[in-house]
């Protein structure tokens, strides 16, 4: 067991968690923050997308050893009322279906907006194809990060 303290949407955490603990666990289990979902266990689904200093990491893969000073932001921090643009463009797009990727996905298209504000369509595909759908959303996904960037 080591401690550590992070900062998870703006707030400070002291954690007594083996340095080897996925950053996941420390967020649903330890701090009870459950909007981040647990897919795959391995990084490939990105059910478990967070923030790491605004870029889009997996946190399920992810040690809580490797956070460091960085700043954590999940989906509950995204905005405070869940009023994002992307997390308006969802419901305006009628993106969910089972809905268990969704908060990975509106990670990191966040992500993808902080880097560059107005992405082509190509360049929205590139970035997303790490998160996974089952429901094959993909196109109001797509959709929903196209109509926030031509805003």
């Amino acid at each position: 067991m080591a401690e550590f303290s992070i900062q998870v949407n703006g707030k400070t955490h002291q954690v007594d968690v083996p340095e080897d603990m996925p950053l996941l666990w420390v967020l649903r289990d330890i701090i009870e923050l459950r909007g981040t979902k647990f897919g795959c266990g391995a990084g490939l689904c990105g059910a478990c997308t967070v923030h790491l200093d605004g870029s889009a990491i997996r946190s399920c893969s992810f040690p809580i050893s490797g956070v460091g000073d960085s700043a954590i932001t999940t989906i509950e921090g995204l905005s405070e009322k869940g009023d994002h643009p992307l997390q308006k463009a969802w419901v305006d797009f009628v993106v969910p279906q089972c809905g268990y990727c969704q908060t990975g996905q509106i990670m990191n298209a966040a992500a993808l907006l902080l880097q560059n504000p107005t992405p082509s369509e190509g360049e929205v595909e590139q970035a997303m194809q790490g998160n996974l759908c089952r429901c094959g959303t993909y196109n109001r996904i797509k959709s929903a990060i196209l109509s926030v960037a031509n805003d």
